[in-house]
Protein backbone atom coordinates (compact mmCIF):
# COMPACT_ATOMS: atom_id res chain seq x y z
CA UNK A 1 0.00 0.00 0.00
CA UNK A 2 1.09 3.58 -0.64
CA UNK A 3 1.53 5.66 2.53
CA UNK A 4 -1.04 8.45 2.77
CA UNK A 5 -0.06 11.87 1.44
CA UNK A 6 -2.53 14.72 1.15
CA UNK A 7 -4.37 14.64 -2.13
CA UNK A 8 -3.89 18.31 -2.88
CA UNK A 9 -0.15 18.07 -2.32
CA UNK A 10 0.26 15.06 -4.56
CA UNK A 11 -1.88 16.50 -7.31
CA UNK A 12 0.19 19.66 -7.22
CA UNK A 13 3.44 17.70 -7.34
CA UNK A 14 2.25 15.61 -10.22
CA UNK A 15 0.95 18.48 -12.29
CA UNK A 16 3.87 20.84 -11.73
CA UNK A 17 6.43 18.05 -11.89
CA UNK A 18 10.03 19.22 -11.80
CA UNK A 19 9.60 22.56 -13.57
CA UNK A 20 8.15 24.43 -10.59
CA UNK A 21 11.47 24.16 -8.81
CA UNK A 22 13.65 24.97 -11.81
CA UNK A 23 15.29 28.02 -10.24
CA UNK A 24 16.32 26.29 -7.02
CA UNK A 25 18.09 23.08 -7.90
CA UNK A 26 20.18 21.41 -10.56
CA UNK A 27 22.31 18.36 -11.25
CA UNK A 28 25.61 20.21 -11.06
CA UNK A 29 27.49 22.60 -8.78
CA UNK A 30 25.99 24.20 -5.68
CA UNK A 31 22.50 23.01 -6.56
CA UNK A 32 23.51 19.38 -7.19
CA UNK A 33 21.68 16.39 -5.63
CA UNK A 34 23.85 16.15 -2.52
CA UNK A 35 22.77 19.71 -1.64
CA UNK A 36 19.05 19.48 -2.49
CA UNK A 37 18.02 19.03 1.13
CA UNK A 38 19.83 22.24 2.10
CA UNK A 39 18.40 24.49 -0.63
CA UNK A 40 14.88 24.90 0.72
CA UNK A 41 12.86 23.71 3.71
CA UNK A 42 10.46 22.12 1.23
CA UNK A 43 13.30 19.86 0.02
CA UNK A 44 14.31 18.44 3.40
CA UNK A 45 12.94 15.01 2.52
CA UNK A 46 15.63 14.77 -0.17
CA UNK A 47 18.13 14.49 2.69
CA UNK A 48 16.13 12.96 5.55
CA UNK A 49 13.78 10.61 3.70
CA UNK A 50 14.14 6.87 4.28
CA UNK A 51 12.24 5.74 1.16
CA UNK A 52 14.02 7.68 -1.54
CA UNK A 53 14.41 6.93 -5.24
CA UNK A 54 16.20 5.87 -7.39
CA UNK A 55 17.52 2.53 -6.12
CA UNK A 56 19.80 -0.26 -7.26
CA UNK A 57 17.68 -3.35 -7.93
CA UNK A 58 19.80 -6.28 -6.81
CA UNK A 59 18.24 -8.80 -4.42
CA UNK A 60 14.51 -9.24 -4.93
CA UNK A 61 11.65 -11.18 -3.36
CA UNK A 62 9.35 -13.32 -5.49
CA UNK A 63 5.69 -12.39 -5.15
CA UNK A 64 2.45 -12.96 -7.00
CA UNK A 65 2.24 -9.52 -8.56
CA UNK A 66 -0.87 -8.64 -10.51
CA UNK A 67 -0.22 -8.01 -14.22
CA UNK A 68 0.29 -4.40 -15.27
CA UNK A 69 -2.44 -3.48 -17.73
CA UNK A 70 -1.81 -0.44 -19.93
CA UNK A 71 -4.43 1.41 -21.93
CA UNK A 72 -2.62 4.10 -23.86
CA UNK A 73 -4.88 5.60 -26.52
CA UNK A 74 -4.40 9.36 -26.74
CA UNK A 75 -0.68 10.09 -26.43
CA UNK A 76 0.83 13.40 -25.30
CA UNK A 77 -0.06 16.83 -26.68
CA UNK A 78 2.95 18.99 -25.77
CA UNK A 79 6.69 18.51 -25.30
CA UNK A 80 8.60 20.80 -22.94
CA UNK A 81 12.26 21.39 -22.18
CA UNK A 82 12.14 22.54 -18.54
CA UNK A 83 15.92 22.69 -18.13
CA UNK A 84 16.02 19.43 -16.17
CA UNK A 85 14.44 17.01 -18.63
CA UNK A 86 12.35 16.66 -21.76
CA UNK A 87 8.76 16.16 -20.63
CA UNK A 88 5.70 15.12 -22.64
CA UNK A 89 2.37 16.24 -21.14
CA UNK A 90 -1.06 14.64 -21.59
CA UNK A 91 -4.27 16.54 -22.22
CA UNK A 92 -6.45 17.18 -19.16
CA UNK A 93 -9.11 14.64 -20.15
CA UNK A 94 -6.75 11.95 -21.42
CA UNK A 95 -7.91 8.35 -21.58
CA UNK A 96 -4.35 7.04 -21.15
CA UNK A 97 -4.43 4.83 -18.06
CA UNK A 98 -2.95 1.79 -16.38
CA UNK A 99 -4.66 -0.72 -14.11
CA UNK A 100 -2.76 -1.73 -10.99
CA UNK A 101 -4.02 -3.03 -7.63
CA UNK A 102 -7.53 -3.16 -9.15
CA UNK A 103 -7.42 0.61 -9.57
CA UNK A 104 -7.21 2.92 -12.55
CA UNK A 105 -4.32 5.38 -12.70
CA UNK A 106 -4.32 8.20 -15.25
CA UNK A 107 -1.14 9.20 -17.07
CA UNK A 108 -0.17 12.81 -16.32
CA UNK A 109 3.17 13.15 -18.09
CA UNK A 110 6.33 11.26 -18.97
CA UNK A 111 9.94 12.38 -19.12
CA UNK A 112 13.48 11.09 -19.59
CA UNK A 113 16.76 10.71 -17.69
CA UNK A 114 20.20 9.88 -19.07
CA UNK A 115 21.90 7.83 -17.86
CA UNK A 116 19.23 5.82 -16.05
CA UNK A 117 18.40 6.72 -12.46
CA UNK A 118 17.48 3.25 -11.22
CA UNK A 119 20.11 0.59 -11.81
CA UNK A 120 19.94 -3.21 -12.04
CA UNK A 121 22.76 -5.16 -10.36
CA UNK A 122 24.72 -1.91 -10.52
CA UNK A 123 24.19 -1.43 -14.26
CA UNK A 124 23.22 2.00 -15.56
CA UNK A 125 21.18 2.01 -18.75
CA UNK A 126 21.65 4.62 -21.49
CA UNK A 127 18.29 6.24 -20.73
CA UNK A 128 15.23 5.80 -18.51
CA UNK A 129 11.68 6.97 -19.18
CA UNK A 130 9.33 7.77 -16.28
CA UNK A 131 5.56 7.65 -16.91
CA UNK A 132 3.81 9.40 -14.00
CA UNK A 133 0.27 8.25 -13.16
CA UNK A 134 -2.26 9.45 -10.57
CA UNK A 135 -5.35 7.76 -9.11
CA UNK A 136 -8.56 9.34 -7.82
CA UNK A 137 -7.00 9.84 -4.36
CA UNK A 138 -4.03 11.70 -5.79
CA UNK A 139 -1.54 8.89 -5.15
CA UNK A 140 1.23 8.32 -7.68
CA UNK A 141 2.59 5.37 -9.64
CA UNK A 142 5.69 5.82 -11.79
CA UNK A 143 6.29 3.26 -14.54
CA UNK A 144 9.98 3.22 -15.50
CA UNK A 145 11.26 1.90 -18.83
CA UNK A 146 14.96 1.36 -19.47
CA UNK A 147 16.66 1.94 -22.83
CA UNK A 148 19.87 0.34 -24.08
CA UNK A 149 21.81 1.83 -26.97
CA UNK A 150 20.93 -0.13 -30.11
CA UNK A 151 18.25 0.12 -32.78
CA UNK A 152 16.48 3.46 -33.20
CA UNK A 153 13.01 3.88 -31.70
CA UNK A 154 10.55 5.27 -34.25
CA UNK A 155 8.23 6.81 -31.65
CA UNK A 156 11.14 8.61 -30.01
CA UNK A 157 11.88 10.12 -33.42
CA UNK A 158 8.48 11.84 -33.32
CA UNK A 159 9.33 13.44 -29.98
CA UNK A 160 12.95 14.19 -30.80
CA UNK A 161 12.00 15.86 -34.11
CA UNK A 162 10.27 18.66 -32.18
CA UNK A 163 12.48 18.59 -29.06
CA UNK A 164 12.87 22.19 -27.83
CA UNK A 165 16.54 23.12 -27.76
CA UNK A 166 16.32 25.70 -24.98
CA UNK A 167 15.00 25.55 -21.42
CA UNK A 168 11.41 26.71 -20.83
CA UNK A 169 10.48 26.13 -24.47
CA UNK A 170 7.56 23.94 -25.52
CA UNK A 171 6.33 22.41 -28.76
CA UNK A 172 3.00 20.92 -29.81
CA UNK A 173 2.79 17.40 -31.21
CA UNK A 174 1.11 17.52 -34.61
CA UNK A 175 0.98 13.75 -35.13
CA UNK A 176 -0.28 10.95 -32.90
CA UNK A 177 2.36 9.25 -30.76
CA UNK A 178 1.76 5.57 -30.00
CA UNK A 179 2.92 5.28 -26.42
CA UNK A 180 2.62 1.52 -26.54
CA UNK A 181 5.68 1.43 -28.79
CA UNK A 182 7.76 3.01 -26.02
CA UNK A 183 7.04 0.08 -23.70
CA UNK A 184 8.22 -3.53 -23.95
CA UNK A 185 5.67 -6.13 -25.02
CA UNK A 186 6.64 -8.25 -22.00
CA UNK A 187 5.51 -6.14 -19.05
CA UNK A 188 7.16 -8.16 -16.28
CA UNK A 189 8.24 -5.69 -13.60
CA UNK A 190 9.97 -4.99 -10.30
CA UNK A 191 8.03 -3.04 -7.67
CA UNK A 192 9.07 -0.99 -4.65
CA UNK A 193 7.98 2.02 -2.59
CA UNK A 194 9.96 5.18 -3.23
CA UNK A 195 9.85 8.89 -3.93
CA UNK A 196 10.00 11.54 -6.60
CA UNK A 197 13.59 11.66 -7.91
CA UNK A 198 13.60 15.47 -8.04
CA UNK A 199 12.90 18.07 -5.35
CA UNK A 200 10.89 18.02 -3.17
CA UNK A 201 11.60 14.23 -3.23
CA UNK A 202 8.15 13.45 -1.76
CA UNK A 203 7.72 9.84 -0.68
CA UNK A 204 4.76 7.48 -0.97
CA UNK A 205 5.30 6.83 -4.68
CA UNK A 206 4.85 3.31 -6.05
CA UNK A 207 7.57 2.39 -8.54
CA UNK A 208 7.04 -0.12 -11.33
CA UNK A 209 10.30 -0.80 -13.21
CA UNK A 210 10.00 -2.78 -16.42
CA UNK A 211 12.40 -5.75 -16.49
CA UNK A 212 12.77 -5.77 -20.27
CA UNK A 213 14.57 -2.75 -21.78
CA UNK A 214 13.85 -0.98 -25.04
CA UNK A 215 16.48 0.49 -27.38
CA UNK A 216 17.36 3.87 -28.83
CA UNK A 217 20.06 4.71 -31.34
CA UNK A 218 23.38 6.38 -30.58
CA UNK A 219 22.12 9.41 -32.52
CA UNK A 220 18.91 9.62 -30.49
CA UNK A 221 20.87 9.37 -27.25
CA UNK A 222 23.35 12.02 -28.36
CA UNK A 223 20.58 14.47 -29.31
CA UNK A 224 19.05 14.18 -25.84
CA UNK A 225 22.40 14.59 -24.11
CA UNK A 226 23.34 17.55 -26.30
CA UNK A 227 20.02 19.25 -25.52
CA UNK A 228 20.35 18.69 -21.75
CA UNK A 229 24.07 19.66 -21.69
CA UNK A 230 24.60 17.44 -18.61
CA UNK A 231 23.60 14.11 -17.09
CA UNK A 232 20.20 14.39 -15.42
CA UNK A 233 20.15 11.38 -13.11
CA UNK A 234 19.92 11.51 -9.32
CA UNK A 235 22.42 9.17 -7.59
CA UNK A 236 21.26 5.85 -6.15
CA UNK A 237 19.61 6.07 -2.70
CA UNK A 238 19.85 3.56 0.16
CA UNK A 239 17.02 1.04 0.51
CA UNK A 240 16.88 1.33 4.35
CA UNK A 241 15.31 -2.11 4.62
CA UNK A 242 12.89 -1.76 1.73
CA UNK A 243 12.12 -4.85 -0.33
CA UNK A 244 11.98 -5.00 -4.12
CA UNK A 245 9.42 -7.54 -5.27
CA UNK A 246 8.92 -9.21 -8.64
Amino acid sequence: MIPFIGKAALVALCMTSVSAYASHWSYEGEGSPEHWGELDDAYKTCQSGMNQSPVNIDSTVKAHLSPLKTRYIDGPVTLTNNGHTIQAVEKADTQDTITLDKQSWTLQQFHFHSPSENTVHGKKYAMEMHLVHKNAEGELVVVAVMFNEGAANTELNQLWSIMPGLAEQSATLQTHLDLNKLLPKNKTYWRFSGSLTTPPCSEGVTWIVMQHPMTLSAEQLEKFKHTMHHDNNRPIQLLHGRVVVE
